[in-house]
This record gives C-alpha cells, sequence and structure tokens, in this order.
C-alpha cells in the first residue's frame, strides 16, 4: 500500500512538473507580442574601388524602426532622410550644379544593403571623386558618417 502512494505521489509530482513547464513555455511562446514595425535595417559603405580589392573604407549601420539607432553618427535625422523620400535613395542625391570639383577620376563608390520596411534594399552609386561625391550628398544625413 505505501508502495502504491508512494508510486502515486511521485507520478503527481511529475505531473505537476511537466504541466509547470508546458505552462511556461506557452506562456513565453505567447510573451513576446509581434512587432508593430516593418523591419528597417541597413549597412551603409564608402569605397574606393579601383584597388586590389574593393573594400569598404567606412560602413556603419542604420536600423529606423522600432527606433532610429545604430553605429551611424546621426541615426534619427538619418532615418528621417530615409522617411522623407520614401526610401527612394537616388532622390537624397543633390543634382544642383554649385560646387566646382576637378575632372579627376579617383572613383568612390556608396552602397546601401539592407531592408528597409520590410523590403530587401541594395542600392549602389559611383561618383567620380570625392569632391563630387561630397557634393551630391551635403543636403542630407544619410551619407554623413
Amino acid at each position: 500500500m505505501r508502495t502504491n502512494l508512494r508510486l502515486a505521489g511521485t507520478a503527481a509530482a511529475a505531473l505537476c512538473v511537466i504541466g509547470t513547464a508546458l505552462a511556461a513555455t506557452s506562456a513565453t511562446a505567447t510573451a513576446a507580442p509581434a512587432s508593430l514595425y516593418a523591419p528597417s535595417a541597413l549597412v551603409l559603405t564608402v569605397s574606393y574601388p579601383g584597388g586590389s580589392t574593393d573594400t569598404a573604407a567606412r560602413a556603419v549601420t542604420l536600423s529606423c524602426a522600432p527606433g532610429a539607432s545604430g553605429t551611424h553618427p546621426s541615426p534619427a535625422a538619418a532615418c528621417a532622410d530615409l522617411r522623407k523620400v520614401e526610401g527612394r535613395l537616388d532622390s537624397l542625391l543633390s543634382t544642383t550644379p554649385g560646387q566646382v570639383c576637378m575632372h579627376l577620376w579617383s572613383p568612390v563608390t556608396i552602397t546601401v544593403d539592407g531592408v528597409w520596411q520590410g523590403t530587401r534594399t541594395s542600392w549602389k552609386h559611383t561618383f567620380a571623386n570625392a569632391c563630387e561625391m561630397n557634393h551630391a550628398v551635403e543636403q542630407n544625413s544619410l551619407f554623413s558618417f
């Protein structure tokens, strides 16, 4: 009789542990609500192609949802610039004349890779030299790094 009671007590304890583990797993699975924001995480680079390798001279990360963050020096301003043009990166390049640059071929390439508002994006633009790049991007914060 004692053996039966001991087995019943052990079985009840085991069921209690299993029930607690299942309840904790269920609570954990439902505790994290789905994000209300589409992901926006980008890597921005500046490189000087033409050498033995096309390695990035500078690179930063930028995340815009749910809040602005990353290694970009001004993430909030950069995210605001992106939102203003709805992610159309070509729209951030200035086409207004004003700065005179030498006709020197020393290419500089800027790239943006990642996800913008849930959509995969990959963008690349090569300028003839750093002067032209600086003039084209001086009106926005996205490429100021």
